[in-house]
């Protein structure tokens, strides 16, 4: 695995996360800090086969909006609200408020719910080889 492997990896995969995304302002810049967010992954290994496997994948969503599509929209759209910012006036609002137990409770809902997204995503990438996030 050298470097150039690896920069070779990223760039077919964000290619084909473009195609697959149609170029939409929103998709491809969430595939794009996703991607980044992977390979800058201290403990992250390179598996050869399964970034093989992830690109084909990524090529079969941007070919026919089947299976495939509908997998990584569904991806791009969770992570989109995941790793949303939240807006300066939320923030500026939980300072000057009191009550802060609804916030909490929210939290570990979503705290929960993703947790079992990932599970799932991990049994996928696990059954198909990939590596999806």
């Amino acid at each position: 695995m050298s470097r150039e492997e690896i920069i070779h990896a990223y760039r077919h995969l964000y290619r084909g996360l473009l195609h697959a995304v149609q170029f939409a302002t929103k998709g491809r810049f969430v595939a794009r800090d996703q991607l980044r967010r992977a390979f800058r992954d201290k403990n992250a290994t390179f598996d050869r086969e399964a970034v093989k496997r992830t690109i084909w994948f990524v090529e079969a969503a941007a070919r026919e909006r089947g299976l495939e599509h509908k997998i990584l929209k569904n991806l791009i759209k969770t992570n989109s609200v995941r790793y949303r910012p939240v807006p300066w006036r939320i923030l500026a609002n939980q300072t000057t408020m009191q009550k802060k137990a609804p916030q909490v409770v929210t939290d570990r809902v979503r705290e929960n719910a993703f947790k079992h997204y990932d599970m799932t995503v991990a049994m996928l990438n696990k059954s198909m080889g990939l590596c999806l996030r």
